[in-house]
């Protein structure tokens, strides 16, 4: 089963997504700007969500994580939860 590794930042607008996504672009770190804006625990971790499988987040997220390339910053992508800035940090088979 494929596996991925990711982190993200969740924030409660499209707007705020995309102010956070031109920082990192411009060289903020990704993992100080999900500790100081992510909504999400995983904020304490720099916004890593460790491997997991296809299908075991949700549809819209789990088409980026297997579809965008490795170590380029994703997003705005919407869920339920929010607005998600996703990097993919590793795949594999």
């Amino acid at each position: 089963m494929a596996q991925a590794s990711a982190r993200h930042i969740l924030v409660s607008t499209e707007a705020k997504c995309n102010e956070l996504k031109a920082a990192i672009e411009g060289g903020a770190d990704f993992a100080q700007v999900a500790r100081e804006h992510s909504s999400c625990p995983s904020k304490r971790d720099g916004g890593n969500l460790g491997t997991f499988g296809r299908g075991q987040m949700v549809p819209e997220f789990d088409q980026v994580v297997f579809s965008a390339p490795v170590n380029v910053v994703q997003g705005p992508v919407k869920t339920q939860f929010g607005y998600h800035l996703v990097e993919v940090t590793s795949r594999g088979d």
